[in-house]
């Protein structure tokens, strides 16, 4: 439920809901907007049956949230959050950019690619230094010397770092090196880790699964939620049809969806999401203009030497190109490029 609270009650008030909530053992969250101040508790609501907290002074109502997902609704949080990373922000009116290769394959090509997405606009270097790939024979990643290159590249053209943890085990390790945790789609229901990272203090970008509803992600980002973590980005990454054109399908309808259903910021991945160079910078455009609050791409200074996903890896030039478009585009919908 969501207890909203009268415009100026005192903070003594708003703490002794707190309090009684907490001593009936419901999880409470407080999020103060510009305007209103309203808290999210869940637990036994039978438990207060006998005990209206509308009569608390300062309470102004209270509402019940009938969607499974409590703390990531539009529900509880009307305004759109933004997570702000080092000056960087994600979500309300910024369009942010985050590019890099699919792989970290050496520190060379990575300080180039740096180099140029950097120059283009890109805020966000991204590169995977652990791989999840079909096939347990193909590229896996360089490991922690990968980290090491990310986030050299990264400091040295003013950038963040974002790349993708699989394993529990290397949540410390992975939280040395980088500014944003991606949790890819294989991942996306794994619950336990999905509840480790609850207790971090680090913003997660969680990729919607391979055959996953947009309920389902948004139950996913909820267990990261209920564990206190609420910097969370929802990234569409393209859904398996029957289509084989494609190596998935974009679902770009998912976007405004999202925005209606949640406050959390929205990205999508054009790479993954068609597997097509030629796919890439139109899909993009189509991303911004449906309200997607960034973009995720692949960027290879040689995608055909790539060691994965080269196919789907754009040239330096053709990210230029593409930077130019979507700060019109992001223009013409009254949202502003973080570049």
């Amino acid at each position: 439920m969501i207890i909203v609270f009268k415009k100026g009650t005192e903070k003594e008030n708003i703490a002794n809901v707190q309090k009684k909530l907490e001593s009936y053992g419901f999880k409470v969250h407080l999020s103060e907007g510009v305007e209103t101040t309203i808290m999210g508790a869940i637990g036994d609501e039978s438990t207060l049956r006998d005990k209206p907290l509308s009569s608390f002074p300062g309470v102004e109502k209270v509402v019940p949230i009938v969607k499974p997902y409590k703390l990531v609704s539009k529900d509880f949080r009307k305004e759109d959050t933004v997570i702000d990373v080092k000056g960087i922000k994600l979500g309300g009116g910024n369009v942010v950019v985050m590019a890099g290769p699919c792989s970290v394959e050496g520190r060379d090509m990575l300080f180039e690619i740096a180099g140029r997405a950097s120059k283009a606009g890109a805020k966000i270097l991204r590169g995977g230094a652990f791989k999840p790939r079909t096939s347990p024979y193909a590229f896996q990643g360089l490991g922690e010397e990968g980290l090491k290159y990310l986030r050299e590249a990264a400091d040295a053209h003013g950038m963040l770092v974002i790349t993708e943890l699989m394993d529990p085990r290397d949540i410390d390790l992975i939280c040395k090196y980088t500014d944003i945790i991606q949790i890819g789609a294989r991942n996306m229901q794994n619950f336990r880790l999905l509840r480790d990272l609850g207790e971090l203090r680090k913003p997660v970008m969680l990729k919607r699964g391979l055959c996953a509803t947009m309920k389902e992600l948004l139950m996913a980002a909820e267990y990261v939620a209920a564990g206190g973590n609420n910097e969370i980005i929802l990234c569409e990454r393209g859904i398996r049809t029957f289509e084989t054109e494609t190596r998935n399908t974009l679902d770009l309808s998912a976007i405004p969806v999202l925005k209606s259903l949640t406050h959390l910021p929205v990205v999508a991945d054009p790479s993954h999401g068609t597997g097509r160079r030629d796919c890439i910078l139109p899909m993009s455009q189509a991303a911004v203009a449906a309200g997607a609050d960034g973009i995720i791409v692949e960027v290879h200074n040689c995608p055909e030497e790539a060691m994965s996903d080269g196919d789907q890896s754009i040239l330096p030039d053709d990210f230029d190109i593409l930077m130019k478009r979507i700060d019109i585009i992001a223009q013409t919908i009254g949202k502003t490029l973080n570049k």
